[in-house]
Order: C-alpha cells, then sequence, then structure tokens
C-alpha cells in the first residue's frame, strides 16, 4: 500500500502539514491538517460501521462497536500509517522532527486521518471506500481473530475476581519524556504480587497495555 493519488495535490500537502511546521514557516500559506484530521475521522467510522454491518450480520451492536473501536483506535492508525510510509511525508516542525515525531503514534494516527479527509474532498466516500478496503478487510479479521476488540482491563477484572475473587489495581512505575511525548510505564497487581507491565503515551494506554501482558502470562483465554 502507499498513499493514495490525487487530483488536487494540495490537499493532500495540507493532510501531511502539522501546525508546528507552520508556525516555523509563516510565509507558508496553507493551513494544517486539523480540520481534515477530524473531517477523516468522521469518516472513517462512518465506513468502518457501513463494512461491518454488511460482512458480519450476526454480530450484535454491542460487538460491532467494539470492533469498530480497536479498529479505530490511535495504536492502530498509527499501525496504517506506518504500513505506508506515511511518517516520512509529514511535513513537521523542526523541534517535532527531533523528538521523533515522525514515529509518534498520535501524529501518525491524526495524520492518517488527515489524509482521509483530504481524499474525500478530493474524489468522494467511494474513493475513500476503494483505498481502506485492504486495509479494513486484512486489520479487521486479524483483530477478530486475535479477539483484538476485547478490553484487556476489563478482561483481567472478570478473570482476577473469579479465579482469586480479587479486583486488580495498576500504579505507575515510570514516566520518561519531555511533557509532550511522555511515556508511561504502568505495572498491574493482584494483591501484593506484580502479573504484568506495560507502556504508554497515556497512562490509560499503558494500563491496558499492562492488563494484557498480565492475561499473556496468565495464560488466559480472552
Amino acid at each position: 500500500m502507499s498513499l493514495p493519488s490525487f487530483k488536487n495535490p494540495q490537499l493532500l500537502t495540507r493532510a501531511l502539514t502539522h501546525r508546528s511546521y507552520l508556525n516555523e514557516h509563516p510565509e507558508v500559506e496553507l493551513l494544517d491538517n486539523e480540520r481534515l484530521e477530524f473531517l477523516g475521522d468522521a469518516i472513517l467510522d462512518f465506513i468502518v460501521a457501513s463494512w461491518l454491518y454488511r460482512k458480519y450480520p450476526d454480530y450484535d451492536e454491542g460487538r460491532l462497536t467494539s470492533i469498530r473501536a480497536a479498529f479505530v483506535r490511535a495504536e492502530k492508525l498509527s499501525e496504517l500509517a506506518n504500513q505506508i510510509g506515511l511518517g516520512e511525508h509529514m511535513r513537521l516542525g523542526k523541534g517535532e522532527t527531533v523528538s521523533g515525531g515522525r514515529t509518534r503514534q498520535a501524529l501518525l494516527a491524526d495524520a492518517f486521518e488527515a489524509v482521509l479527509g483530504a481524499l474525500y474532498l478530493d474524489q468522494g466516500v467511494r474513493a475513500v471506500q476503494r483505498w481502506l478496503m485492504p486495509l479494513i478487510t486484512t486489520e479487521i479479521e486479524r483483530i477478530i481473530a486475535e479477539q483484538g476488540d476485547r478490553d484487556a482491563k476489563s478482561a483481567l477484572q472478570e478473570w482476577s475476581q473469579a479465579m482469586r475473587r480479587i479486583t486488580p489495581h495498576y500504579r505507575t512505575v515510570h514516566e520518561a519524556g519531555p511533557d509532550h511525548a511522555k511515556l508511561f510505564t504502568v505495572a498491574v497487581f493482584i494483591g501484593a504480587e506484580e502479573v504484568g507491565r506495560g507502556t504508554g503515551h497515556s497512562k490509560q494506554a499503558a494500563a491496558q497495555a499492562a492488563a494484557a501482558n498480565a492475561l499473556s502470562h496468565l495464560i488466559v483465554e480472552i
């Protein structure tokens, strides 16, 4: 997969332009990608929901919602952005570039959504659907096969309460990086026993990673 082709290349340029670039280049007469990100987010939700509705007629609303949420989260979108080499095309300020912006999960996910919004404005929703379908099909089938739509914290809590009659608790054990790019490490405990650790750019993401880590060690089927 690669970036889609545009009739109006300026739309793609805008989708790839982070506000940090414009802050350092006031001479550039172009907007940043935030409004396109907003549009792309809505279009992505619609396309994924429509595809799931048709593909899995036996799934109820709750399961469809959880699968969609697993696909559109920043972690997954940043993986898709990496598949198409989006990071190397992003226009970032020097500070963002030096601090690792081209590989930062949030920036990649935002830019991916902005590209979708730009493609919609350029060629309409069908063009977005055609470009997205290979990505949607492969990734959602993987999510379902691996039960990646299950919330790891909820699954661990269910197991712990059933098997050990106690609720897991989480503790932030390390923080690193500048304020705009913090990396948190969270440990999860069942009683006094540490059963897993995870990292993420938010405490919530790190806690989810810790729960998933714990489940894999506990060999729990989720």
